[in-house]
């Protein structure tokens, strides 16, 4: 069956700090409100540690994994729709996470019930802010074919989300003396205004071919019916989603590993903050060096490259001893390891994302977004299960200390071997057709 080609879209340059910007203020709202869910669950909800993980894992995959749903409906109606929709609904799920707290005794289901918003909210939105990214590129691409190679707009969409996951939980400590309902009724108006501010100045891809009349006459359908299904039939790219799944399976660790490798050593909790800090200081300042790299070399090498430095990472952990770096509490193990894996995400997860329009040419494009990220999410809940079952077995002397980290080293070698493979030979495919 042969699927119809839609017209190619292009956004217009202008719109390029617009969605670099959105994703600032995504991140902004986000990191205001999320990183305090833990802390309402185990103080207000009096909730054991356990109940609290499962909440907020039930969290991450409502966003990870129904990605495919979002990315789908985007392509079914519109990128720019689904944004906008994808606000109201966060928004919406921040409120009644305030509204929670509002009684004289909390209650557990509705915020359960907004944390959950709060995740498909993300879902919906996302896709539709990477078809848009994408589009700019392919344009950038074109347009700049013949140039030096300059830093992709996924590594500035990494750039500017980063800068709002340092700004957001500062703003949300800050309204933290007027009670986490403040803080949620906060991110709620935020992304009200968020929504407003890009129904105003966010516009739709257009056909290239297109004219003015009739681009502002109709809504563009980003890809015709039946993508989802061309997505799923796409073996090459249904095995690089598995394959890449391990770089956010591994990046996931520096919420689960890293803390609990950090109490393994009696080393303080405030190294935690730290260790974030310098994560951040390392994608602000490299993100755009190893995304110029990365246009030197190509992606398959630039993947190959990635997940092996993220593995370099692990096998620190596992099979350096501490006494190499200086003793049982010395940070500087756990640093190196950071510093491995946070230069192995910085490589690939931009490179991925430039991938996915290549790989749909000019198909789907939201659903071989969605694809994409679920499969990252269900591997993080189940590697996560794998990894702490195991770790939890290495601490009782029943498999030996250095089988946990392997759950994360063997995908992520795998992902070097066969993915970059895979990559190479769809491009060259591409190229001679």
């Amino acid at each position: 069956m042969r699927f119809p080609q839609p017209a190619p879209v292009t956004p217009p340059r202008s719109s390029i700090p617009v969605l670099l910007g959105t994703q600032t203020l995504f991140n902004i709202g986000f990191y205001a409100v999320v990183p305090f869910l833990a802390v309402v669950l185990a103080q207000d909800f009096l909730l054991a540690s356990s109940a609290v993980g499962l909440i907020l894992g039930i969290r991450t995959f409502a966003q990870q994994g129904l990605f495919l749903a979002g990315g789908t409906l985007a392509d079914r109606y519109g990128a720019r729709s689904m944004i906008l929709i994808g606000c109201a609904v966060r928004a919406a799920g921040f409120l009644i996470l305030a509204a929670s707290l509002w009684a004289s005794t909390p209650v557990l289901w509705l915020f359960i019930l907004g944390t959950l918003l709060t995740g498909f909210g993300g879902a919906l939105f996302s896709p539709g802010l990477n078809i848009l990214v994408a589009a700019a590129q392919t344009a950038r691409d074109q347009e700049h074919h013949q140039q030096v190679r300059r830093a992709t707009l996924f590594a500035w969409l990494s750039i500017t989300g980063e800068i709002g996951a340092v700004t957001g939980p500062l703003v949300g400590s800050a309204l933290w003396n007027w009670g986490f309902s403040t803080v949620a009724g906060f991110g709620a108006v935020f992304f009200v205004a968020i929504g407003i501010f890009l129904a105003i100045t966010l516009r739709q891809p257009v056909p290239a071919s297109a004219t003015p009349t009739a681009a502002s006459s109709r809504t563009q359908r980003t890809t015709p019916r039946g993508g989802l299904h061309r997505c799923l039939k796409d073996r090459g790219f249904v095995a690089f989603c598995a394959l890449h799944a391990s770089d956010l399976l591994a990046y996931n660790q520096l919420y689960l590993a890293i803390p609990l490798e950090l109490q393994r050593h009696d080393m303080p909790t405030q190294w935690l903050g730290l260790i974030f800090a310098w994560i951040s200081i390392l994608t602000l300042g490299l993100q755009l060096p190893v995304s110029w790299l990365a246009g030197r070399i190509g992606a398959a090498s630039t993947l190959r490259a990635g997940y092996l430095l993220s593995a370099s990472g692990f096998f620190v952990l596992a099979f350096i001893p501490p006494s190499a770096f200086g003793g049982d509490a010395s940070p500087l193990r756990i640093l190196c390891a950071v510093t491995l894996m946070t230069l192995g995400h910085l490589s690939v997860h931009p490179t991925a994302l430039g991938l996915v329009p290549k790989f749909a040419a000019g198909n789907a494009t939201g659903s071989y977004f969605g694809l994409l990220s679920s499969c990252g999410g269900l591997a993080v809940l189940l590697g996560n299960l794998l990894f702490g079952w195991l770790l939890s077995q290495s601490q009782d002397s029943s498999v030996p200390a250095f089988v946990p980290w392997l759950v994360l080293v063997i995908p992520l070698l795998l992902a070097s071997w066969i993915g970059s493979r895979v990559v190479r030979d769809r491009l060259l495919r591409t190229h001679i057709a």
